[in-house]
C-alpha cells in the first residue's frame, strides 16, 4: 500500500468528518475562522491518532493475524466502506448538526465518532506488515492533514452550499474503502 492508496484512504476516512464540519458549516451566519480552525484541528488530531492505535493494537498479535492479513484488510474495509454507504442512504434523521458553535467537549466526542473507521484502518495496517510502504507515523499524518483539509473545506462549503454534498460525500468515501479493500485483496493474489 503506496502513498496514493494512504491518500485515498485519507479522504475516505474523512468523510465522516466532513459530514460533520458541512453541519456546523450550515449552523453559522457568518464563518468563524477560528472555530473553523479549532473542529478542522480536532478532526485531523483524531483521524491521525486512531490509525496510530490500531496499528498499536494490531502490531501485538500480528504473528496471529499474518496469513489472513489480506482478508482481514478487505473485510474491515468493506465493513466500514458499507457502513458509510448504508449511512448515507438512510432515512433515518440525523441529530449530528446540532448547534454551530462547538464545545471541547463535543468536539472530542464527534471526533472519536467520526475516527473510529480510523482505528480498524490502523489494525488493518499492522496486519499488513512490509506491504505499507509508507511508515506508520508518515500514513496517520498524511490521514490526519487530510482530515484537517477537508474538515476545513466542510464547515466552507456547508456555510456556502448545504447539506446536498453530505450524503454524496460519505457514499464517494465508503466506495473509495470498498474499491481499497478489493484491490489489497487482488495484490494478494496477483
Amino acid at each position: 500500500m503506496g502513498f496514493i492508496d494512504i491518500v485515498l484512504i485519507g479522504v475516505g476516512l474523512s468523510m465522516d468528518a466532513f459530514a460533520v464540519s458541512v453541519c456546523k458549516g450550515l449552523k453559522m451566519k457568518v464563518i468563524d475562522m477560528r472555530q473553523c480552525f479549532v473542529i478542522a484541528l480536532f478532526f485531523g488530531v483524531f483521524q491521525a491518532f486512531m490509525p496510530l492505535a490500531g496499528y498499536a493494537l494490531s502490531v501485538s498479535f500480528v504473528t496471529y493475524i499474518n496469513a489472513y492479513s489480506h482478508w482481514i484488510a478487505f473485510g474491515l474495509l468493506v465493513i466500514i466502506g458499507a457502513n458509510m454507504i448504508r449511512e448515507s442512504v438512510g432515512d433515518e434523521e440525523e441529530e449530528e448538526c446540532g448547534n454551530a458553535s462547538v464545545g471541547i467537549k463535543e468536539l472530542i466526542l464527534l471526533a472519536i465518532a467520526t475516527s473510529i473507521d480510523a482505528l480498524a484502518v490502523g489494525v488493518t495496517f499492522g496486519s499488513m506488515g512490509e506491504k505499507l510502504q509508507l511508515p506508520i507515523g508518515l500514513s496517520a499524518t498524511l490521514i490526519g492533514v487530510i482530515t484537517f483539509v477537508i474538515s476545513m473545506a466542510g464547515v466552507f462549503i456547508g456555510n456556502g452550499f448545504g447539506a446536498k454534498f453530505k450524503a454524496k460525500a460519505e457514499i464517494a468515501g465508503g466506495v473509495i474503502l470498498i474499491m481499497i479493500g478489493i484491490k489489497v485483496v487482488l495484490e494478494h493474489f496477483i
